[in-house]
């Protein structure tokens, strides 16, 4: 008789474990979903002569220069797309990949909602055959914030700082 009260007092304490953990579930916010978007008027140009990208004073045969990945992105969704990365092959004037091991070409932040443009920096290794072109370039983020914010008063390096996008006058 003493067996079967312990084997109940066993299994109430697991049922009360399973409830509390299935409350617990319910009670946490949803995870951030991914959503893909859609990319689109994609072109990859020199960064202007006064980016702080451009570095010329340490432009030298060995190094690496500025690119400019430009295009517009499109969120389709009603709700911002937070943390968006930009994925794509960026390819020489050969059509051979200039970041070869490299697929996430960088990211873009938050996407509102509706058509928006985007520019980032691309390092690319100097002496590379250009015009430079793209392939399968698309962009994801998601439904909440995935990375640590920079606050209002947090210093940025010269290459976090935003790109202009090629309608912005001062960018050219």
């Amino acid at each position: 008789m003493k067996q079967r009260g312990i084997a109940w007092a066993t299994l109430a304490r697991r049922v009360a474990g399973l409830l509390l953990g299935l409350l617990m579930l319910l009670s946490v916010p949803a995870l951030a979903a991914a959503t893909d978007l859609k990319v689109s008027e994609v072109v990859v140009e020199p960064c202007p002569a006064d980016d702080p990208g451009t570095q010329p004073e340490l432009a030298r045969p060995s190094g690496a220069s500025c690119w400019a990945l430009r295009g517009v992105v499109v969120n389709p969704g009603g709700k911002p797309v937070m943390d968006t990365d930009v994925f794509g092959l960026i390819l020489d004037a050969s059509g051979e990949p200039v970041l070869p091991n490299r697929t996430r070409v960088g990211s873009i932040g938050d996407v509102p909602p509706g058509r928006s443009s985007f520019a980032l920096r691309l390092a690319v290794p100097a002496g590379t055959p250009g015009p430079l072109g793209t392939r399968s370039v698309k962009a994801r983020g998601f439904s909440a914030p995935v990375r640590t914010r920079a606050g209002a008063d947090d210093e940025l390096l010269p290459l976090e700082e935003a790109l202009g996008t090629s309608d912005d006058p001062s960018a050219q």
